[in-house]
């Protein structure tokens, strides 16, 4: 199953194998995209990799994980941006890019969140956002969905795991706020759905959204949790997104010991992926062909993503497919090098 093909929205994506948003802090305070994005995600799709999310782009300078971030908050990012899109295309895979925004997590100074609470003493006290501060986020979201239609993305990612902006908001770890925006009492969509509205009124094409899929924490958000978001978003057109991510963690400091076991997030995908009617994805420490089948098979999610395997080798998809006797086209310039392995 791992070399089927599947739809998202209107687009097809050739396998089932996807590369994660993983932060390469490998840019500059102006954000822009280097030579080592060009080449490391390329050479990805040159091995074969069906989808890539480029990894957490910031829609606003103050919305970074680090100064060395990635951006997408001016037009003068937009011909960076394309060469990596161009390069993916080039190689038959398709590309999705992560909006996201940092919140009280940022690297690059005092944040802004749902509330006024630090994610732990390492991290300043955030400022807590007034509503034109959201509005201005929300239009900074929208800005940068016209610069990714732009650039030739396939997809967008919205950022709402790990304790990033759009996470203070949903979460009732974080978000103490006593007006519309704040938890009553499990969780609050409106931040998030006033992003995705923002989005589709400029982007045309798939919309995605990453989750925690479980915060760790016993009064925090859970699989069930989000089985309801994902239900609420999707019976309106205007905030219906195509693909689900399922992480998990990052909302607090909490790390339980099955975050270091293969497959540990599958579970939560699981759960979430027999109660909606769109593709999610699921991931974590996982390695193996046999491990992604069995996911695949069980129907516990519809793609994979591969982050350290396919940091360690981004030919893992061509070598994949001579184990599995599957005809995958390598590169022409390569092809003196079959099969594979020898």
């Amino acid at each position: 199953m791992i070399f089927t093909e599947k739809k998202i929205g209107t687009i097809a994506v050739k396998n089932r194998v996807v590369m994660p948003p993983m932060c390469m802090y490998s840019s500059d305070e102006s954000g822009m995209v280097k030579p080592f994005h060009v080449v490391h995600y390329g050479t990805r799709a040159q091995g074969g990799v069906g989808l890539i999310i480029l990894e957490a782009t910031a829609v606003v300078p103050e919305g970074r994980i680090s100064n060395a971030d990635l951006g997408i908050w001016s037009d003068s990012h937009i011909e960076g941006l394309k060469s990596i899109v161009d390069i993916v295309h080039h190689f038959g895979a398709k590309i999705a890019i992560q909006l996201g925004h940092a919140g009280r997590k940022t690297g690059t100074g005092k944040g802004f969140s749902s509330s006024s609470i630090a994610f732990n003493e390492k991290y300043p006290e955030p400022f807590e956002m007034t509503r034109a501060q959201i509005e201005d986020v929300t239009q900074a979201f929208k800005k940068a969905a016209e610069r990714a239609q732009k650039a030739g993305f396939d997809l967008i990612e919205i950022h709402g795991a790990h304790g990033y902006l759009i996470n203070q908001f949903l979460s009732p770890l974080v978000n103490k706020r006593s007006d519309t925006y704040g938890c009553n009492p499990r969780y609050n969509l409106s931040f998030l759905t006033a992003i995705i509205k923002a989005i589709k009124e400029v982007y045309v094409g798939p919309v995605a959204l990453r989750i925690s899929g479980d915060e760790y924490e016993p009064q925090g958000l859970h699989a069930e949790d989000h089985v309801e978001i994902i239900k609420s978003l999707n019976a309106d057109p205007q905030t219906q997104v195509n693909l689900l991510d399922v992480s998990s963690g990052g909302v607090t400091a909490a790390v339980p010991e099955i975050a270091f076991v293969a497959g540990y997030q599958v579970p939560f995908a699981a759960i979430i992926r027999k109660q909606v009617d769109i593709p999610v994805i699921t991931g974590g420490l996982i390695t193996t062909p046999t491990e992604i089948e069995t996911i695949l098979e069980k129907k516990e999610a519809d793609f994979v993503w591969l982050g350290r395997e396919l940091l360690r080798n981004p030919y893992w998809v061509l070598k994949t497919a001579e184990v599995l006797n599957v005809d995958c086209v390598l590169p022409r310039q390569y092809k003196r090098a079959e099969p594979y392995s020898s």
